[in-house]
Order: structure tokens, then sequence, then C-alpha cells
């Protein structure tokens, strides 16, 4: 008897214990009662009927569905390896129970199909670069089609699109020489702006050349003009007589006979002054006793 009753008191405490029900703060519970969905239980503590009803719990977290890669033809016949991650989070725990068997492969092989139709029409150089472009709309499709299931599509990121290793090898090649060509462009750039600076440079010193020598000649030709009108004023102002000027006439067929050459050239006046040269001898020997007889 007293073993009955501690086997009874036993399963009594079992059934009471499977009515407790513990929900986790990242969790929903479903009560089905007898097979019907019966309500929602909030995190915390929660009270069942035994053997009648059952929770299933939900994990309401941000999960990660990898999508594995496939081989995507572009839309200029090339073969490229593409693969995404997609990130989601539950909405309704009820809907992606009761509305789809297998939410991981139903939103697997959904991404696999759009984002084939996605890389299929863009051309390979537009699908290496337009990732954003690929990971937005996706992510659009994806959210509209799972709203059904209680579920909301918050990413999707493309992890690779990977061409094949000839392709590969051939757009090396290609940026390779597209760097060579830049290189080259700008080199020789650079070589002709060097050239015409240097020929601007070239310029301006000669132009500076120029100028100075303008500014040296100037310069002398003034000074001679000064030169010339203070010597012609002094002469004016002096009020030279005849034969001063007969006298530094003499002066100047001295200095030109001094030279080397063995002919000299007189003007052709020269032969009426030298005819005065007597005239001009006694007019000095005047003033010579002049000077002689007032000392």
């Amino acid at each position: 008897m007293p073993l009955l009753q501690i086997l009874f008191a036993f399963i009594v405490f079992v059934i009471v214990l499977k009515g407790i029900q513990i929900i986790r703060p990242y969790q929903k519970g479903l009560v089905e009662r007898l097979g019907k969905y019966q309500r929602t239980l909030d995190s915390g503590l929660n009270i069942i009927v035994p053997v009648v009803e059952k929770v299933i719990k939900i994990d309401m977290r941000e999960q990660v569905v990898d999508v594995p890669p496939q081989s995507v033809i572009t839309k200029d016949n090339v073969v490229v390896e593409v693969d995404a991650v997609i990130y989601y989070e539950i909405t309704d725990p009820v809907k992606v129970t009761y509305n789809v068997a297998n939410f991981y492969m139903a939103a697997t092989k959904l991404a696999q199909t759009n984002l084939r139709n996605l890389v299929g029409d863009l051309a390979l150089d537009e699908s290496l670069t337009s990732r954003e472009t690929i990971n937005t709309k996706l992510r659009q499709i994806l959210d509209d089609a799972t709203d059904k299931w209680g579920t909301r599509v918050s990413r999707v990121e493309l992890q690779r699109i990977e061409p094949p290793s000839d392709v590969t090898e051939a757009m090396h090649r290609q940026m390779k020489a597209e760097r060579e060509r830049r290189a080259v462009i700008l080199e020789a750039e650079g070589q002709k702006q060097s050239a015409i600076l240097k020929a601007e440079g070239e310029a301006m010193a000669i132009q500076k050349v120029a100028d100075a020598q303008k500014y040296q000649k100037l310069t002398v030709a003034l000074g001679e003009s000064e030169a010339i009108q203070t010597v012609f004023g002094a002469i004016h102002k002096g009020n030279p007589t005849n034969d001063l000027i007969a006298i530094k006439y003499l002066e100047a067929l001295e200095k030109m006979a001094n030279g080397q050459a063995t002919k000299v050239f007189l003007p052709y006046e020269a032969s009426g002054i030298l005819g005065s040269i007597a005239g001009i001898a006694e007019l000095l020997k005047e003033k010579a006793a002049e000077k002689t007889k007032k000392s």
C-alpha cells in the first residue's frame, strides 16, 4: 500500500511538472490542445494542462540562412559561382509554424532561384560591380515572398561572385594592360608638360635678356643725348668766336692724323679753313702783343 501511494504521488508530481512550462525571453510558446492551435505563451512561467496540451517553442532571434554556391550564367554567357547569406527574423510564430513545412529549405531554394534570375540579367562586369544592387533587389523579393510565412528578411549579402579561372586570368591581363596604358599616358603627359615649361622658361629668359639689352641701349642713348645737349648748351652759352672754332677744328684734324691709317680724308670745307690759318696766326700774335703791353 505505501508503495502504491509513493508511485501515485510520483506520477502526480510528473504530471504537474509537465504542466509547468518556462519560456525564455527570446522564445514564444505555441500551445496545441489535442492537435489544434490554442494560444501563444509569452516568456516566463506558464501553466498548461498536462497530457492534453503541448507546447512548441519558437526562437524569435534573428537567424541566418546560408545559401549554398551555385553556377549561374550571366547575360554575356559566362558561368560564375554565386552564394549568399540571408538574415531573417520571425515576426509571427504561428505562421512560420503552420504555413511552411521547412522554412530553412524554402528560403534557401527561393534565394537560389531569384539569385539566378538577378545575376542572369547582368553582364559579367555589371555583376561584379553591382553587389549592392543585387543585395537590395534580392532582399526585397525574399521579404515579399516570406511575408506569408511570418518572417522578415532584414539583410541579404552576396559572399562571392567568382568567374572561371581563364576568365579571371583574362581580366587580370586586361587590368594590367589598362594600368600600363595609363602609365604610358601619364609619362607622356609629364614629358609634354616638362617640354612646355622648359620652352616657356627659355622664352621668358630670352625676353628678359632682350628687355635688359633694350634698357641698356635706351639708357646709353639717353645719356649720350643728355651729354650732347649739355655740350651744345655749354657751347652756345660760352658764345665761342670763329678763331676758337678754328683752333678746335685743327685739334680734331691732329687727332685724325695720329692714327695708323696711311690715308686721311679731310672734309671738303677743310681747304677754306686751312687757307685762313695764316690769318688766325696773325690774330694770335696780336693778342699776345696786347697781353705783353698790359703786363
